[in-house]
């Protein structure tokens, strides 16, 4: 399995691209959402690949809030039958995910090794 702070970037990179491009092609101000995930979950990367237990719960949060926030979205544009919408933001889910469990296999591993 990858280590957490690789899936990090790899999920940011998605969120911002895939985020920055729907964003472009919609008139709401919520779609930048994502993005702004990205960037911030970019920040935090130094400190994941570090091991900075602070920086890890605060991606694993931004994390587990685009999860959470992406559920609507993919539900509307499924609604909308916008497949290229539903195949970004499914993509950008799925990516969140994976990078969610990462994160928490990761966490389990730690708590195994210390005690």
């Amino acid at each position: 399995m990858m280590k957490p702070h690789k899936i990090s970037l790899i999920h940011a990179i998605a969120l911002v691209a895939l985020g920055s491009f729907g964003a472009m092609s919609s008139e709401s101000m919520t779609a930048w959402i994502p993005t702004v995930f990205g960037v911030l979950l970019l920040a935090c990367n130094r400190g994941v690949k570090n091991e900075n237990k602070v920086l890890a719960h605060v991606a694993v949060l931004l994390t587990l809030l685009i999860v959470i926030g992406l559920v609507k979205p993919l539900q509307g544009a499924l609604g909308r039958e916008d497949m290229a919408a539903a195949a970004r933001v499914a993509t950008m889910l799925g990516l969140s995910v994976v990078a969610l469990a990462t994160f928490v296999k990761s966490f389990m591993d730690a708590r195994k090794k210390k005690g």
